[in-house]
């Protein structure tokens, strides 16, 4: 039997009032926080990975235990996927989940760090996928959320086929939203899941949830 997990619960019933605003006021400032050197190092690590392997990236960001990575990693034989998540604790367990494809990697590592370095770098992808983000459901989180927060711009500038799916239909509005905001215009639908592609995913299809698909074309 499948534990069965809740409906996420907002105080925030539509778009945030202040959804417009926050979005431009990040558009039009560079986000300065200092970068650690630990991400320095590890981007450096990327940057060798990368060159030795001169395909187009497909980067799998908050990747949690890197199923997605896996599967990400045999949809795009054509390229090599990178699973990125801060939790070590999630990036510990992802040997249970390797499927015997070898081009990708699963890293823990600091996407508010990683994002700008790539961008700096003048890395662009050829997709970027973002399966169930934390949603930060309360209205007082807006910027908490990647397209409330100051690293949307480095999110935009990465480029490639950008695909998120949530199983809370106001944050793919929202990021559909602030898509529109800088210029870009995201195609919204309702998900038939056949083949999970995380834990998350699985969780939420035999629980009975909505699930919901946002994609955009930043290239």
């Amino acid at each position: 039997m499948h534990n069965r997990s809740r409906t996420i619960v907002s105080n925030q019933p539509g778009l945030h009032h202040n959804l417009a605003t926050t979005v431009a006021r990040h558009l039009g400032q560079r986000f300065l926080a200092p970068i650690s050197e630990r991400s320095r190092e590890l981007f450096a690590e990327l940057s060798d990975w990368r060159q030795a392997n001169p395909k187009p990236l497909v980067l799998d960001s908050c990747c949690g235990v890197g199923e997605s990575t896996a599967n990400l990693a045999k949809r795009h034989p054509e390229a090599i996927v990178l699973g990125i998540d801060k939790s070590a604790l999630r990036i510990d367990k992802h040997s249970h989940y390797h499927n015997g494809v070898d081009n990708y990697r699963v890293v823990r590592g600091d996407l508010n760090d990683l994002w700008r370095l790539m961008v700096d770098a003048n890395w662009r992808l050829s997709h970027h996928y973002l399966l169930y983000p934390n949603p930060w459901p309360k209205a007082a989180h807006l910027q908490r959320r990647w397209h409330g927060g100051p690293l949307f711009p480095s999110l935009l500038a990465l480029g490639g086929q950008l695909q998120l799916r949530s199983n809370w239909l106001i944050y793919l509005q929202e990021f559909q939203q602030a898509l529109a905001v800088a210029g870009h215009q995201g195609q919204l639908a309702a998900l038939e899941v056949v083949e999970p592609l995380t834990p998350f995913e699985r969780k939420y299809r035999d629980s009975g949830q909505s699930l919901y698909q946002l994609q955009a074309n930043l290239s």
